[in-house]
């Protein structure tokens, strides 16, 4: 902003100069009138001329506007007659005339010498271009030494400072993580009463490491730690120190605790730390890259301040795996605080406070709401807050109501809804009976979570159709019975297609690969088969979060025999699923027909439309029948 400032400035002088030269020439134009040099002659031998300024190159004066019409040419002494006065003013360019001052004298003309002004000239050649290189030079030293992005701030640091009321966030905004909050209380409390600590000799931690999958709240704990203790919050990512410049890392992290020093007690908050704390590695070609100078300087500066000053270190990452292991030494950041995605009460903590400015129809539970979102992170609820009141406003509704968030809740699992998406009736047919044999399936099974809405309309890239479940509680153990329940119910769309149609599609890709990765886990990392018993034959890696996708495996540990052995147990465990998801679809083959003709008819069937459907057929006879 400041650089657009300055190149508006210069332009600004520059076309007013420009103007004002413009103007000037005009003016003078409108009030001087130039002669041929024979027509002055006459003027003058017609006593007509009254003053004369005589110069090296040319005459200026004043002539009598009357009785001109005889002398000089009518257009010319038409012009100078327009004025209207007795006198107007006049210029010549001055030839060689030996005579030119006895004429004067004899016509009794008032002239005197006059030197040449050259004012345009030295305008045009030294003023102007000073002018512009002057506003060059202020640009390139405004670009330099100016703004944030200035060559002379280059080594300084751009962390963005936040006060007590900027930050705008305390831990009445953080909802779902008590344990976390509990743990940082620890912090504020240092920074609001330090001497509390200071008397019995207890040193608060230098660094607290935030750990958690996107999306869980870190950045948001954060600033709530700010906010809560009311001290000056220093935010910045990990990717701002490292530059192109070698030594721009170390410069900017070693400005930035200068800063922190001089405004303690001070929060310094690093943001996505493993784009600079990664692992360091031996430089195969000699010398240190740039985020290694970045990170030993990071490791030095932690060393060095002293936290009895009241300056708290506090960095967030999803990547802990890969910092490096000085980093989480003790004495840099001393404790680590993991933040998992919230279970079901704190899913409703999050919620209650993301609709706190919502307005919400009476019929809205968020308890349900909350069991319908396992595994979603506080990000997601806030995502999914605001989806349904968007839809809500496109709708023109007074509130948001519960369609709005089962539309919000499908759009964000799914994906958007391509209802003009064109189907062949077989196709839709195929996805019907799919759909149809997941969810009798999961009805079926004592360990399977309870469907909750059942679709067909395509979504998303590949989705053209979707099995919800919402589990009845949190679960963090799956017991063998559990997996193969769970097991049945992903086969159960294939299985269902093979026998309304004697064939299958392409549809069930994701089922299988899912089925496929479940039963291997149970028999190379459960220790869940009969055959190979309780070796673990995978590791999963050392990440110290389960997030994200998985680790590659590593090379196997095991011989060709063993791994013909796990390819033939994973094969089994999956028909022995399969087998029993055919005689379950077999015997409610009435119910499958029914369901997949509802989704036919209506596309979507939630949970109400559903128990109307089961109410045909007993609960206990259909579990009899599945056994």
């Amino acid at each position: 902003m400041e650089r657009q400032q300055t190149e508006f400035s210069l332009w600004y002088l520059i076309l007013t100069s420009v103007a004002i030269l413009i103007l000037q020439f005009y003016i003078s134009a409108a009030s001087i009138q130039t002669l041929a040099y024979s027509d002055f002659k006459a003027l003058l031998k017609a006593d007509k001329v009254r003053t004369a300024s005589v110069g090296e190159t040319e005459i200026s004066g004043t002539v009598v506007t009357a009785g001109l019409d005889s002398i000089l040419p009518r257009d010319q002494a038409a012009a100078l007659q327009k004025s209207g006065r007795a006198e107007h003013g006049f210029t010549t360019v001055r030839i060689n005339d030996p005579n030119l001052l006895s004429d004067l004298d004899a016509a009794h003309v008032r002239y005197a010498g006059e030197a040449d002004s050259k004012w345009i000239g030295v305008v045009l050649s030294w003023i102007v271009p000073a002018l512009v290189f002057l506003g060059i030079w202020t640009l390139v030293i405004k670009r330099m030494g100016g703004g944030r992005d200035g060559l002379l701030e280059i080594g300084k640091s751009k962390a963005k400072i936040y006060l007590q009321q900027q930050t705008g966030v305390t831990f009445a905004d953080v909802a779902g993580i008590d344990e976390a909050k509990a743990e940082l209380m620890e912090v504020v409390d240092f920074l609001k009463k330090p001497q509390r600590y200071r008397r019995l000799g207890g040193k608060i931690p230098k660094g607290v490491l935030l750990l958690g999958a996107p999306g869980t709240g870190k950045t948001l704990l954060a600033r709530a730690v700010a906010g809560e203790a009311g001290v000056p919050f220093f935010s910045m990512s990990g990717s701002e120190f490292v530059e192109l410049f070698v030594g721009v890392g170390a410069a900017r992290v070693r400005d930035l605790f200068a800063q922190a020093d001089k405004k303690a007690p001070c929060i310094i908050f690093i943001d996505e730390l493993d784009a600079l704390g990664k692992t360091r590695t031996l430089n195969v070609a000699g010398g240190q890259d740039e985020r290694e100078q970045t990170l030993n300087q990071l490791l030095v500066q932690m060393d060095g301040f002293d936290t009895n000053k009241g300056v708290i270190i506090m960095a967030a990452t999803n990547r802990p795996e890969i910092l490096d292991a000085a980093l989480l030494r003790p004495g840099r950041f001393d404790r680590h605080i993991v933040l998992d995605r919230p279970d079901l009460a704190g899913r409703e903590q999050i919620l209650h406070v993301h609709v706190r400015h919502v307005t919400l129809a009476p019929e809205v539970a968020l308890h349900d709401l909350a069991a319908r979102t396992p595994g979603f992170a506080g990000a997601d609820l806030a995502n999914l807050v605001n989806e349904a009141a968007l839809l809500a406003a496109r709708n023109n509704k007074a509130a948001v109501d519960m369609t709005d968030f089962d539309e919000a809740l499908d759009r964000i699992i799914g994906g958007l809804e391509k209802r003009n998406r064109v189907m062949i009736p077989l196709e839709k047919q195929t996805i019907a009976y799919h759909e149809a044999g997941h969810a009798l399936v999961a009805e079926s099974r004592t360990h399977a979570d309870r469907v909750s809405r059942i679709s067909i309309i395509p979504r998303g890239v590949g989705a053209l159709g979707y099995t919800q479940q919402t589990p009845a509680e949190d679960r963090y153990l799956l017991r063998r019975s559990e997996l193969l329940d769970r097991l049945d119910v992903l086969l159960g769309g294939r299985v269902a297609e093979q026998i309304v149609f004697d064939d299958v599609s392409t549809g069930a890709q994701n089922d299988l690969e899912r089925a496929t990765d479940m039963a291997r886990q149970m028999v190379t990392q459960y220790g869940m088969s009969s055959s190979l018993g309780l070796p673990c034959y995978e590791r999963t890696g050392n990440s110290l979060l389960p997030i994200g996708p998985a680790l590659p495996r590593p090379d196997r540990e095991y011989s060709e025999r063993t791994a013909q052995t796990i390819d033939e147990e994973v094969r089994q465990i999956l028909s022995e699923a399969a087998e029993r998801t055919r005689k379950t679809l077999f015997a409610q083959r009435p119910l499958l027909d029914a369901l997949a003709q509802l989704l036919l008819d209506k596309e979507v069937v939630d949970r109400p439309a559903l128990d109307a459907l089961l109410a045909r057929t007993p609960a206990h006879a259909r579990r009899a029948e599945a056994a």
